[in-house]
C-alpha cells in the first residue's frame, strides 16, 4: 500500500486516509471539470452548486456505508457475544464432566486395590489348601 509522509516521523498507513485523499481528488477534479466545461448561464446549475450537489451526494453515499457498517458490525458482535456464551457453558460442562470422571477413577482404583488384595489372599487360602491335601 502507498505510504503517506507528513514530516519524518509521521507516515499515515490507512485505507480510510486514502479514501478521503481519494474523495478529494474527486471534489478538486469536479471544480475543475464543471468550471471549464460548462458556460455558466443564469438557467444552469452554477459551478459551486453542482459542486455541493456532488458533495452532497458523497456525504449521503457517506452516511449509507456508514450505517451498513454499523448492522454488520450489530451482527457480528451479536454472534460473538452468543459464540462466548455457547463455548463458556460447553466448557462448565466438559469440567463438571471432567471431575465426576474423575471421582469415577479413584473409586475404581480403590476397588482394583481392594480386589487385588482379596485375590492375594485367597491364592494364599488356595495354596494352604492345595498343601493341606498333600
Amino acid at each position: 500500500s502507498s505510504h503517506s509522509h507528513f514530516g519524518p516521523e509521521l507516515v499515515v498507513d490507512d485505507p480510510r486516509f486514502e479514501a478521503m485523499q481519494q474523495s478529494r481528488m474527486a471534489v478538486i477534479f469536479a471544480l475543475t471539470f464543471v468550471t471549464f466545461s460548462q458556460p455558466v448561464l443564469s438557467a444552469q446549475v452554477t459551478p459551486v452548486q453542482k459542486v455541493i450537489q456532488l458533495m452532497e451526494g458523497m456525504l449521503a453515499k457517506g452516511k449509507q456505508e456508514k450505517q451498513g457498517e454499523q448492522v454488520q458490525f450489530a451482527a457480528f458482535k451479536q454472534f460473538c457475544d452468543d459464540t462466548t456464551v455457547e463455548k463458556k457453558r460447553s466448557i462448565e460442562e466438559a469440567n463438571e464432566q471432567i471431575d465426576m470422571l474423575m471421582a469415577d477413577i479413584e473409586k475404581y482404583t480403590a476397588t482394583a486395590a481392594q480386589l487385588t488384595k482379596e485375590i492375594a489372599e485367597h491364592d494364599e487360602d488356595i495354596s494352604v489348601w492345595t498343601g493341606d491335601q498333600k
